[in-house]
């Protein structure tokens, strides 16, 4: 066998490791950002790829650092802020699955991992035009049922956050650190209330304002009523309590 022959050959044989890599979702890790799924990547119609979003989503279910304080979903958000998420809805679709995956008020569902869905590539559906909107994973911080968190747990959430998102490629969180949490209510809630405690048992509420869940949702910019958190502006020591459940807790990086 000639140089070039063998060349041609081990070429040829890259090409057909990488394309089995990827079928069985092991393709190579990348850098840079962790990517979403836009509608450019929409095989045809109004749907996305199960099979995409199954290689974006599992990365959290691998994820071996601890992860007891976050949570992943996967997250729809309009492109544009004349876009509605007004009864918008996703649907799983596939010759043996047919869900539906309900979409919370920041358009996050519970994403299934189904290894029937990922091998016919069944079809996550929008009742709208995909291409108006972006599907991407969102990771958050878990809500405790009794509504009370200690000071060093949101610290340490924080820092799972974003220890999570540079493990996924996420480049945009490479010189940050964590700053404090928010919590997010719906703008016309009555109850948004969220107070420290400190150890010495003094209550004070923190005050509320109007802005987006997530840092980075520019298209929901005054959609919520928001409670921000900064570590720096309160004893390291204490428990942060809040009136009633958030829609949802997203972590500040700074």
């Amino acid at each position: 066998m000639t140089i070039q022959h063998f060349l041609i050959f081990a070429a040829m044989l890259s090409a057909t490791e990488i394309a089995v890599a990827q079928l069985h979702g092991n393709e190579p890790t990348q850098k840079g950002p962790a990517p979403g799924l836009t509608a450019t990547e929409k095989q045809g119609g109004d749907w996305i790829s199960y099979r995409n979003a199954y290689k974006l989503m599992i990365r959290f279910e691998k994820y071996g650092k601890p992860k007891q304080f976050i949570q992943n979903h996967y997250q729809v958000l309009p492109k544009d802020k004349s876009v509605t998420m007004e009864g918008l809805s996703l649907t799983l679709n596939g010759k043996l699955t047919h869900l539906n995956l309900s979409l919370d008020a920041v358009g996050r569902a519970v994403f299934p991992l189904l290894k029937s869905a990922y091998d016919e590539n069944a079809e996550l559906n929008l009742n709208r035009k995909a291409s108006l909107y972006v599907f991407q994973a969102r990771v958050s911080i878990i809500a405790r049922a009794d509504g009370v968190y200690e000071a060093e747990d949101l610290q340490a959430a924080c820092e799972q956050a974003l220890n999570y998102l540079r493990y996924a490629g996420d480049i945009s969180q490479g010189e940050k650190k964590c700053a404090g949490v928010r919590f997010s209510y719906a703008k016309n809630a009555n109850d948004a209330a969220v107070k420290f405690r400190t150890t010495a048992q003094v209550l004070t509420q923190m005050p509320v304002r109007e802005g987006s869940a997530f840092p980075d949702d520019a298209m929901s910019t005054n959609a919520f009523k928001t409670v921000t958190y900064r570590f720096a502006d309160w004893p390291e020591h204490g428990q942060i309590i809040t009136q009633s459940a958030p829609i949802a807790i997203a972590a500040l990086f700074e």
